[in-house]
């Protein structure tokens, strides 16, 4: 907040005087004086060069939108947060993915927006019309289709609420609207590297590889050359990555499934106080898996497709739409260096590989670990890239690093805040996606919490020979969303600038940060 500036008694009496004058009509009013924005938002059109204003109007349009949640849901969901009693203890089945984070054939279908088709005689304007036309309608067709599975039957099997572990538990959330992205902008930069890019690498977190490879991508993708890569295997381990690939085999099996570790370990006395201690690199075996998928699909490129092999007349005249001879070697040497003139400036002259994902999933870490050093940012905050750009890991392969886009999918916004696809500071339904977790996670114990309202103890009087002559015996208290909340913000000391009441907004934003981590 700014700081007040100093006014003196006589410029408050000049003021109030100039102010009754107004009122009484004797005077004009003076122009209203314009509010000056804060200096991480202004734009300075004085000397500074028109790159940077052009840049910050770029990064104001790549802003991702999401559906707000209204007044009701919220207020609806505070209350339950404040009644509803948490089951302790946490039932087994809690564990057990939902069978509703796939696609259902009792509700429609989603998909992803499509490009209309466009030709190079039609002007910018024509192409953006239609761009936006097909935008709206795609959106109109969305929102009614995941309206009606909010408002579908709360007391169908796939129903996924508290993960199936009880009819008390399913009452005890709102079913709320999933969010997807609603920028048409975002949208563009993902029909961009797809249209570039002859390979595309579809990056999903190995801690739950479903929630980040919907049913609505796989459609968009379904005629385009695709490697699943599953990330962040240091997290869950060998083993339980992989049955992921096991599992993604059986119900993908004509896609190529892999696995990638973005961060290694830097050697002991390698690093420095206040520097970090991982490294971006792939082990060599993680790099040679995805190397060999990615040269396979690109022998599949050369061959010709079945109707062109029936058709010789058509056999003659073929050509692969792809770069024949790639030196796979450069890829392997991280330490390799190139030179800037190596690097071609035609298109047709290298592989182009795009990395689509969800926001967080680890696309532009993977990047700066192909290439050995950071060459683009990487944050736990979802969505911190915002437009896409590519860069060479080899002088004839080009890497195209897409923003991060939340897909519709039928799954419930609380889970796509607990697994990192929303960013927290967009959600408003803080005590919904904290009770949420709360069913699944003991956050009382995890964060060792105090109850804010602890039941009167019982005393039991045992008279011994020691120092002590009482002992308390504590009843057991029972725990909502809303307790959590409060006894965390007590635990840190956080409480509302004027009531002095515990700010469980800002408890609820710190939690899900924890558990998310």
């Amino acid at each position: 907040m700014p700081r007040r500036q100093p006014t003196s008694t006589r410029q408050k009496k000049e003021e109030r005087q100039l102010k009754r004058a107004v009122k009484r009509g004797d005077v004009s009013p003076p122009p209203p004086k314009q509010k000056k924005a804060p200096k991480r938002f202004r734009i300075h059109h004085g000397n500074a060069p028109a790159s940077s204003s052009a840049s910050v109007e770029s990064s104001r349009k790549l802003q991702s939108f999401f559906i707000k949640s209204s007044s009701q849901f919220l207020e609806d969901t505070k209350a339950l947060a404040s009644t509803v009693l948490l089951s302790r203890p946490i039932h087994p089945n809690a564990a057990i993915l939902p069978g509703s984070y796939e696609q259902s054939s009792e509700y429609e279908s989603l998909v992803c927006p499509r490009r209309p088709k466009w030709r190079y005689d039609m002007s910018k304007k024509e192409v953006e019309s239609n761009e936006e036309g097909l935008f709206k309608k795609w959106l109109q067709e969305t929102d009614s289709a995941l309206e009606k599975w909010r408002l579908g039957d709360r007391n169908s099997d796939d129903h996924h609420d508290a993960a199936n572990f009880g009819q008390e538990q399913e009452q005890s959330v709102l079913r709320s609207t999933p969010s997807f992205e609603r920028n048409l902008e975002v949208w563009r930069q993902l029909w961009r590297v797809t249209e570039i890019s002859q390979i595309i690498l579809v990056l999903v977190d190995s801690r739950c590889p479903l929630l980040h490879y919907p049913p609505s991508l796989a459609r968009y993708l379904s005629n385009r050359k695709v490697i699943l890569v599953l990330t962040k295997v240091d997290i869950t381990g060998p083993t339980r990555a992989s049955a992921w690939i096991d599992y993604l085999r059986n119900v993908f099996p004509s896609l190529r499934v892999v696995q990638v570790q973005s961060y290694t370990a830097k050697e002991a006395g390698f690093h420095h106080q206040g520097r970090t201690k991982y490294d971006f690199r792939i082990p060599q075996i993680f790099r040679q898996q995805l190397l060999n998928a990615i040269r396979e699909l690109h022998t599949e490129m050369l061959q010709p497709p079945e109707k062109i092999v029936g058709d010789p007349e058509k056999l003659k005249h073929w050509k692969p739409h792809v770069k024949q001879d790639i030196d796979w070697s450069a890829a392997l040497d991280l330490n390799a260096q190139h030179d800037l003139a190596d690097y071609p400036s035609e298109e047709d002259r290298f592989l182009t590989i795009g990395l689509l994902g969800s926001p967080n999933v680890g696309k532009s870490s993977l990047l700066n670990a192909l290439i050995g050093e950071p060459k683009v940012r990487a944050s736990k905050t979802p969505g911190k890239t915002k437009h896409f750009q590519t860069l060479f890991w080899t002088p004839e392969i080009r890497l195209a690093d897409c923003p991060g886009l939340v897909m519709p999918h039928y799954v419930p916004m609380e889970m796509q805040v607990l697994s990192g696809v929303l960013p927290i500071s967009r959600v408003s339904a803080i005590p919904a996606c904290v009770q949420y977790a709360a069913q699944l996670l003991p956050l009382e114990v995890v964060f060792k919490l105090s109850h804010p309202r602890p039941e009167e103890p019982s005393m039991v009087d045992k008279r011994t020979w020691r120092e002590g002559t009482k002992r308390i015996e504590h009843v057991s208290v029972s725990w909502t969303a809303m307790d959590i909340l409060v006894a965390f913000a007590n635990k840190k000391g956080w409480v509302t600038a004027k009531a002095g009441r515990p700010d469980f907004s800002r408890a609820g934003n710190a939690s899900k940060r924890s558990s998310n981590s």
